[in-house]
């Protein structure tokens, strides 16, 4: 077990700045860039594009470093609605290291905002971390030559408290580097994390840098609050970008101990809260340790929800409605049984529809996702899923293009099919997301307006409309909350439009 660094759950620091009793730590800046308006840059996300109303997700995967490094900050740019100019003022407050999460959608930009604050503070390290430069460590580093310093692969907690200490670039373990002759060095792969309560908790640095009501997610009560309990995914789904490039397929998790008391700091720290949501790629993974940690919940009285697979039995179901659980989110992908063969998902419809069954009787809401355009997609299959999704009805839905990511199983397949278009971006110049892949049976275009077609096919039905209708008449806060999501919802709709006449790339050329 590596030490943390940090502060046990529940126990927070007497000092104002505890890098003052180890002046050999550098001081770091955790940093998520100013992006595309309405987007996260993938910070925290799973779903790396603008999205249809205006949301953010928590930088969970830097305040979990940041708990590591005493006398860190964590700067949140594109919720705070922060500016290039508002972080360069910041990094001139004599940080040393700066650490900036990128993703694939958003290197471009990420590289631009690092160059900017090295002409500024030509002395500061700067390192990016992130499943883009896991996986793409010699082009990351290329690209960056002159701004950035080092990448940190795959799981970074510790790798970055080890730069942060000072330790020699050639020492640590999970980076990779440019030496000072020019020459890129990827050094041994770190362990992964297995004793996960040895992380320090995120609370903390929660409760120091970030606003907490200025995170909001349709599907989510507000303000609400995200962390995990646990890291990697025992699930194969060729599409899933975290499980394959930093998770891993392992399930390692905080005890249930330490989560409840987790949560009983996060109630004391944050009353205003009104939902908290478990971000782990799949908390029912372990459904015996899932039921206990809803017992040890229910006496809290806190609501909350959680990732979960289409496959969860009626009886633990039980256990955690009856112990505050309110929503389940869950990716239903496809309602084709083919595709979901195809990629691996290892839920089939039937049971699928069973456990929605189970959900509906025990009044569990689920908010589904579907993907558009996975492997063997057709005007059929996308019917089919249009029709799935009618048919398990779930309270609310998101549709998304399939992106295939760099480090992905999908992505191999589509580079050995040859469907990647050379010249396609995941995410367009104003952060919608794009379909830069090109098969033979199917146009671009129509994955592409499907996606439309199925939310209108969805959402203008009488039951969605009944249950929106219902929530906002019996609550004033959600009334304009969902008025606000409508108007933004159809903007987006719109942008879209256009965007896809206005890309280099044209959809459906």
């Amino acid at each position: 077990m590596e030490p943390t660094g940090g502060q046990p759950v529940g126990k927070t620091s007497a000092r104002s700045d505890p890098s003052a009793e180890n002046p050999t730590v550098k001081k770091t800046l955790f940093l998520n860039p100013p992006s595309y308006e309405g987007f996260d840059g993938g910070a925290g996300s799973r779903y790396q594009a603008r999205r249809e109303i205006r949301s953010f997700w928590y930088p969970t995967w830097l305040a979990q470093p940041a708990a590591c490094v005493p006398g860190s900050k964590l700067v949140d740019a594109p919720p705070d609605d922060l500016t290039v100019d508002d972080v360069l003022a910041i990094a001139e407050r004599g940080f040393e290291l700066c650490v900036i999460h990128t993703s694939t959608p958003s290197s471009e930009n990420d590289l631009n905002v690092a160059r900017a604050i090295k002409q500024r503070v030509p002395e500061m390290t700067i390192g990016m971390v992130g499943a883009h430069v896991a996986v793409l460590p010699d082009l990351a580093l290329r690209q960056g030559e002159g701004v950035l310093d080092f990448v940190a692969r795959k799981e970074f907690d510790f790798t970055i408290r080890d730069v942060a200490e000072g330790m020699p670039f050639a020492e640590i373990a999970g980076i990779s580097y440019r030496t000072e002759e020019g020459r890129i060095v990827h050094n041994p792969e770190r362990p992964i994390i297995e004793d996960m309560d040895s992380l320090p908790t995120v609370l903390d640095v929660y409760k120091r840098d970030l606003t907490i009501e200025n995170y909001a997610i349709g599907y989510l009560k507000h303000p609400y609050l995200s962390l995990y309990t646990g890291r990697g995914c025992p699930a194969r789904c060729t599409f899933c970008l975290w499980p394959q490039t930093i998770g891993g397929h392992t399930y390692r998790t905080r005890s249930p101990e330490v989560v409840a008391e987790e949560m009983r700091l996060a109630r004391r720290y944050f009353p205003q809260v009104k939902e908290f949501f478990f971000d782990d790629d799949t908390f029912t993974a372990d459904r015996r340790r899932a039921e206990e940690i809803a017992r040890r919940l229910g006496p809290l009285g806190i609501e909350w929800s959680c990732n979960s697979r289409a496959n969860v039995p009626y009886e633990t179901l039980k256990i955690m409605k009856e112990n505050g659980l309110r929503l389940l989110l869950v990716g239903f992908e496809s309602g084709n049984e083919r595709i979901l063969r195809g990629i691996k998902k290892g839920v089939t419809l039937e049971r699928a529809r069973r456990f929605m069954k189970d959900c509906h009787r025990l009044g569990i809401k689920v908010h589904g996702t579907f993907i558009l355009g996975l492997p063997g997609e057709t005007r059929e299959t996308i019917r089919e899923t249009m029709e799935f999704a009618r048919e398990i009805d779930p309270w609310s839905i998101q549709v998304s293009l399939a992106a295939a990511y760099p480090g992905t199983e999908f992505y191999e397949q589509a580079v050995e099919n040859g469907w990647l278009i050379p010249e396609g971006d995941l995410v367009t110049v104003d952060g919608i997301q794009d379909f830069p892949i090109r098969y033979p049976h199917l146009s671009r275009r129509e994955i592409y307006d499907a996606l439309e077609k199925f939310y209108m096919d969805f959402y203008l039905r009488p039951k969605p409309i009944f249950r929106m209708i219902g929530e906002m008449l019996v609550d004033s806060h959600q009334r304009r909350r969902r008025l606000q999501e409508a108007r933004e919802f159809f903007t987006f709709l719109a942008q879209r439009k256009r965007t896809a006449s206005a890309e280099r790339t044209p959809v459906g050329a």
